[in-house]
């Protein structure tokens, strides 16, 4: 595929393409933070994920709260950090995660392709790793330091994505996670989680914050992909249904 075939496709990916960028931006930025906002409203206990080769339980922390596209800076500056952007994520408790997940798209770790990853988790660790391809990467990583098997994000990503409807696998992260849910073992992530003060390594543990020299994320998404959100009680709401969002 020739250069400027690569660039349509980013510029598509990122709203480049739309007649008024600026306003689209807008649009989607309003239409992420809705999402982050009902999520946050119901205050869900877990998500579960079930289709072809996953069927995983990820417990949530009662403290933690969804968040989109946007940051703000310590002056006050509001940014958006990452483009393209169609996710909404937060930090789970890394001692919950169980059950297994196969992979739906294509990874790229350490500068190398892994397919077919599938991972099965006990007690929030991940305790086996398959791959048709790279396996031994992935394992690899989650030897880096004692916390990397566990999960430091969640994120929910559904078809109406920009980055999903270009059809493409990017082979590149920062791209191709924005079609798809996705988790990410290692790092926690600690601007979604209320804590008073700079928490210590031990805290941030403690209260369910993974700390590791890791992060990577892989897509577990699609429209073969059912995602709920668990309540307290066990009832369960569904978020993603055929690759379209469920919550109003």
């Amino acid at each position: 595929m020739g250069t400027l075939a690569w660039e349509r496709f980013v510029y598509a990916a990122c709203l480049l393409d739309e007649p008024d960028p600026v306003a689209a931006w807008r649009e989607h930025i309003a239409h992420l933070s809705h999402r982050a906002k009902t999520l946050n409203e119901r205050g869900f206990d877990a998500l579960r994920y079930r289709g072809p080769g996953t069927d995983l339980t990820v417990g949530l922390l009662a403290n933690a709260r969804w968040r989109s596209a946007t940051f703000s800076t310590d002056t006050g500056i509001e940014h958006i950090p990452n483009l393209p952007t169609e996710e909404v994520f937060v930090c789970p408790d890394w001692r919950t995660a169980q059950g297994h997940v196969r992979s739906t798209a294509p990874l790229i770790a350490a500068g190398a392709r892994v397919l077919g990853l599938e991972v099965r988790f006990e007690d929030g660790r991940i305790v086996e790793v398959g791959a048709e391809v790279g396996a031994d990467i992935v394992r690899e990583q989650l030897a880096a330091d004692e916390q990397a098997a566990y999960l430091g994000e969640v994120a929910l990503v559904d078809g109406s994505s920009a980055v999903k409807r270009t059809g493409l696998v990017f082979r590149d992260t920062l791209f191709d996670e924005n079609a798809a849910c996705h988790i990410a073992y290692g790092e926690g992530l600690r601007d979604t989680v209320e804590l008073d003060g700079d928490a210590s390594r031990e805290e941030l543990l403690a209260a369910g914050v993974n700390v590791s020299t890791v992060h990577t994320d892989f897509m577990i998404g699609g429209p073969e992909v059912d995602v709920d959100g668990i309540a307290a009680d066990g009832s369960a709401t569904a978020l993603v249904r055929d690759d379209v969002w469920q919550l109003s």
